[in-house]
């Protein structure tokens, strides 16, 4: 047997180390010359006992050296415990003063660059005096001479009890190798029996130094029986340990197999092994408020579902339907907040204006308060972007208490997005709506209903058809969802749509909504709203919150009139975003900002204007009139242009003109043609000159009645050849009969002619109750002059 076959066994689970002897019997005829001085090696966590052989890892550089001088030489070295395992570079006071002469059998270079050093004890000695330290520690010895064994029956008795209880001990520990029980049955030498058993014991290091230094071979005997009987003690314990762990283990095996078999069982008879989803579900059922005909129709799925095997394709489809029955806010509400003065504190500091809104949102609260319970409005914010009608929805689900959900209708081409698919289908879901309920948790929300006026309409379907239902104030309250199955109360769901243009919606759904139109901001609440909202948004944004950054109402008209043309406010958050950039950019490079911003520093930082005012200021040539017009983003000034030209009386019409404004051309035409006398006008001249009626931006798409008394004015000052008054706009519809009609859109287009520096407007009378409605602030200085015929008309603009 070599030494690798007995060193192969893992040491971590070993309780006793195969430390085997190369001769049993070697130590009785040893008559090794030791010399009186011996290099001395340092043990840590062990001793070697006389006889024993020991492989060791040696990684001290002093150990090292004395290792390899040793082995070159008589290849005998003196092995020392230290007293503390723990100390890494022991001293002389560090070591024990009896320790065992060992010869160096085999030096190993390992592959990650340590030695392994195999020993054997040969002979016990004490240190006389240690002779130096460097360059490893060198002692003076005495051997201890080794008493003879004696011979009385106590003695082998002895001998014989520590060999009975090693083996025990050997058969109690489950990782000990089996050589260890052979070589111990082999070992005949009483002496080298205990030096064998007291190297293996599982022992303190102390208690092994105390055996190495006890010289009486009696005593030795008698010391190591006690600490046998207590290491044996200790193993039976282990093992009582070990066996009850095991058996639970067992035990706790055996029942999840039983319940496995038990589950297959149930598996192979049809049954189910969904019982903990059902009960959790039924948990969640006892306290849930809902109308009788809902709860019916859960107990009669969660019937359905314990009949069903998970693996079945319908379970899923089942569960998610429950689950959804479960999830929505049935009878749940949150309270309303009925304090008027609050609510309006609340509209007044997140949106400035907006009159009209905030007096709705009161009157429904006010009516609310005195009924306690009354059918939501539908209410539809039309006006153009960038004013404020979705973050209105926000303020006033804040004003009056409630949450607040959002629907973005942009796009939506599927009607199953509002009334839900078939639950059969794979991939169902319920309606945006139900799922909106389902997530806000709360069954009285404020619903936003974003872009209505943009929802598709193709061969895929028409949800503006589906939300019919939705925002019908006498059939929301049994709103039928094709996931759902079941009829849900939308009546307390306060549903705000907003859409930029009426024309855009259908006529249907358009009849179920409460319209409140919302025009563009004039320059004075554009300027309020950057003070209140807009500035100190973008200085905090920009890390700027902490500095004295402020900007006068007159720096502030200067961005919104030079590099702004929109009714709301959102090209304005963006210059003044530039503005804060650059402000940024300054402070991180110098540490300094300046408190006030001024004209100059708009202009540096901005660059040239974009727009101006001068345009509309110039002197006017004949022929050229100034009309107002109305786009989804707000008011605007339009020229028309007219032009006589040798020909034989053509109308030609140009500038990207739509039908409307083509026949409004053609109208106003017709007319002076038929009253020329009237206006000084040769009547033979329209036959003899072509007449060219320009509208410039030619890129843009224009089209709508509004024109009419613009086109009119502009062809009769061409044919006159009369300038139209400075500082003058108009818009209204004519008729062949001569009169000047109503037309929409009033407040942005006067707004935009007050932007734009007109001074004076010829508006139809029946107009008149729209200008009333602009406050008096925005139109300070401007002249209004509200005709009834066409013959008016021209008297004022030519007169």
């Amino acid at each position: 047997m070599t030494l690798a076959d007995f060193y192969a066994s893992p040491e971590n689970d070993m309780e006793f180390l195969p430390i085997i002897p190369l001769d049993a019997d070697g130590e009785k005829d040893d008559d090794t010359d030791v010399p009186e001085q011996l290099p001395l090696l340092p043990l840590r966590n062990t001793v070697l006992f006389p006889g024993v052989v020991l492989p060791i890892t040696v990684g001290r550089d002093k150990s090292i050296k004395a290792v390899n001088d040793a082995y070159k030489t008589d290849k005998l070295v003196g092995v020392l415990a230290q007293k503390d395992s723990s100390v890494e570079d022991p001293g002389t006071q560090d070591l024990e003063k009896v320790g065992t002469v060992a010869k160096v059998i085999k030096l190993i270079k390992m592959p990650d660059g340590g030695t392994t050093v195999i020993i054997q004890g040969k002979k016990r000695f004490g240190v006389r005096e240690f002779l130096r330290e460097e360059p490893y520690f060198t002692a003076r010895v005495n051997l201890l001479e080794e008493p003879a064994a004696p011979q009385d029956r106590q003695f082998e008795a002895s001998i014989d009890s520590i060999r009975d209880l090693a083996s025990q001990i050997i058969q109690l520990t489950p990782n000990m190798p089996s050589e260890a029980a052979v070589i111990l049955r082999n070992i005949e030498n009483p002496a080298f029996l205990i030096h064998f058993v007291s190297s293996n014991l599982n022992s303190e290091l102390l208690e092994k130094q105390k055996l190495l230094e006890t010289n009486d071979l009696e005593e030795r005997a008698a010391t190591l029986l006690n600490y046998l009987n207590r290491e044996l003690q200790f193993a039976e314990l282990k093992n009582q340990v070990t066996k009850k762990t095991k058996s639970e283990l067992d035990k706790q095996q055996r029942e999840y197999f039983l319940q496995q078999q038990m589950k297959s069982i149930k598996e192979e008879l049809g049954g189910d092994s969904n019982e903990r989803e059902v009960k959790e579900m039924q948990k969640r059922a006892e306290n849930k408020k809902w109308p009788l005909y809902a709860k019916e129709a859960f107990d009669k799925g969660i019937e359905r579902l314990e009949r069903m095997h998970p693996s079945t394709p319908d379970y899923s489809v089942v569960f998610n339907h429950l689950d959804l029955l479960l999830d929505l806010p049935w009878d749940e509400h949150t309270e309303d907040a009925y304090d008027l003065r609050k609510a309006k504190q609340v509209l007044d500091a997140d949106h400035y204006g907006m009159a009209k809104i905030k007096e709705r949102i009161l009157e429904y609260l006010a009516v609310l308060k005195l009924k306690g319970d009354m059918k939501s409005p539908i209410l539809c914010f039309v006006g153009p972007p960038g004013i404020g009608k979705t973050s209105l929805g926000r303020s006033i689900a804040s004003a009056i208490g409630r949450k607040y959900v959002r629907l973005s209708l942009g796009g939506l081409h599927d009607e199953s997005e509002i009334r839900g698919h078939r639950k059969t289908y794979i991939g169902a879901m319920p309606g945006r709506v139900v799922q909106a309920l389902r997530k806000i948790k709360t069954s009285n929300p404020v619903m936003i209903l974003d872009e209505i006026d943009k929802i598709g309409k193709d061969f895929r379907g028409d949800p503006s058809s589906a939300l019919l239902e939705v925002l019908d104030p006498e059939q929301n309250h049994t709103f039928y969802d094709n996931y759902l199955e079941l009829e849900y109360d939308l009546s307390k769901v306060l549903f705000i749509a907003t859409a930029n243009s009426m024309n855009d919606i259908q006529p249907a759904l358009r009849d179920r909504l409460e319209i409140i139109e919302l025009s563009g901001y004039a320059v004075e609440e554009k300027i309020e709203i950057a003070q209140r909202h807009l500035f100190p948004k973008q200085k905090e944004a920009h890390g700027l919150k902490g500095l004295p950054v402020k900007a006068g109402d007159k720096v502030l008209e200067k961005v919104i009139e030079e590099y702004t043309r929109e009714s709301g406010v959102r090209e304005l958050d963006r210059q003044l975003a530039a503005i804060m950039r650059s402000l940024a950019m300054s402070f991180a490079l110098t540490g300094k900002s300046k408190p006030t911003l001024s004209s100059a520093d708009i202009a540096k930082i901005l660059g040239k204007p974009r727009y101006n005012n001068e345009l509309y200021k110039t002197a006017q040539l004949p022929g050229v009139a100034v009309g107002l017009a109305w786009t989804y983003v707000g008011g605007d000034i339009l020229f028309i242009e007219t032009l006589l030209s040798e020909g034989k009386g053509e109308l030609k019409l140009t500038g990207n003109l739509g039908n409307v404004m083509k026949e409004s051309a053609s109208t106003a035409l017709t007319y002076i043609q038929a009253h020329g006398k009237k206006f000084n006008i040769d009547p033979e001249l329209f036959a003899k000159r072509n007449i060219h009626v320009h509208v410039p931006e030619g890129a843009v798409p224009k089209d709508g009645p509004s024109a009419g008394i613009t086109m009119l004015t502009s062809i009769v000052s061409a044919f006159t050849g009369q300038k139209v008054k400075p500082y003058l706009a108009m818009t209204g519809e004519i008729t062949l009969r001569g009169q000047v009609l109503p037309v929409g859109g009033i407040k942005e287009k006067v707004l935009a002619a007050k932007r734009a520096g007109i001074k004076e407007l010829i508006l139809c009378w029946q107009n008149e109750r729209d200008v009333a409605d602009i406050n008096s602030e925005f139109i300070e200085g401007m002249t209004f002059h509200y005709v009834r015929t066409m013959q008016q008309v021209l008297e004022t603009a030519l007169g």
